[in-house]
């Protein structure tokens, strides 16, 4: 049963997908302001085809806003795509990758390179710029996924993107977002189950998509913290990570 219900899955979410790639592409070509919009209702869709439950706590923001998350998979973009319209900073080799590199493009992912200290400044502008344009953006502070049961420490290099779109005269929210793995299939799930949908490490994706499918409906906490005050970018990124570290052990425990 486990795989019949992945190949089924998988199936629809193919059919679905190259369906609607189209009619994104002509809402981003055209600047149309569905292009933030479409996104979202495309992940309410796959969350649900995926047996994604989602339980939030706290309000999202409704304007230009910077998210800081643990990151522990991919499913973490359709998870947060089906809260609130939004889109990603992402490492700049996910947008030569087959399929769902297209997929960061639609989505207006913002791409950057991690490993030059060189090209951190043009990054924080394009950040800053989009911040401006009233986007809400999602970045993964940690660099890196992890396997789900901790929160590695927040890297502060990209932070700064925030008091540049306010130096542009934008009202920008620096929100912290804890996310937790809790439960497979409606029963808690322990350290050692996490790693059937957290991608980490060395992971290859698609094999670890077709795992994750097999392994059957999630349940996932995604609980946004109070906006911060504007602070030192390093400051910012230890009281974000602190947030988001404890945010994630609550929800882990049950205590959310």
């Amino acid at each position: 049963m486990p795989t019949i219900r992945a190949i089924f899955v998988l199936t629809v979410f193919l059919a679905v997908t190259f369906l609607l790639i189209p009619v994104q592409w002509l809402f981003v070509t055209f600047g149309l302001r569905a292009r933030r919009s479409f996104p979202h209702r495309y992940h309410r869709f796959v969350a649900y085809l995926f047996g994604i439950k989602i339980r939030v706590v706290g309000a999202p923001p409704d304007s230009a806003a910077l998210l800081l998350a643990n990151h522990t998979s991919w499913l973490d973009i359709v998870i947060f795509s089906a809260v609130t319209p939004l889109s990603f900073i992402a490492k700049s080799e996910v947008n030569s990758w087959p399929f769902f590199g297209t997929l960061a493009r639609l989505q207006r992912t913002v791409f950057v390179t991690r490993s030059r200290r060189s090209e951190t400044g043009q990054a924080r502008d394009a950040i800053a710029e989009r911040l401006a344009e009233g986007d809400v953006l999602v970045l993964f502070p940690e660099g890196t996924s992890d396997d789900g049961n901790s929160v590695l420490p927040f890297k502060s290099a990209l932070l700064s993107a925030a008091d540049t779109a306010l130096h542009q005269g934008r009202q920008v929210t620096v929100q912290p977002v804890s996310t937790a793995y809790v439960a497979r299939e409606g029963i808690p799930m322990g350290r050692e189950n996490r790693p059937l949908y957290a991608w980490y490490g060395d992971m290859e994706l698609v094999p670890h998509l077709w795992e994750a499918l097999e392994a059957g409906p999630l349940d996932v906490v995604v609980q946004f913290h109070p906006p911060l005050q504007a602070m030192d970018r390093k400051e910012l990124a230890r009281v974000a990570w602190d947030r988001v570290r404890k945010g994630q052990a609550a929800a882990l425990a049950g205590i959310l």
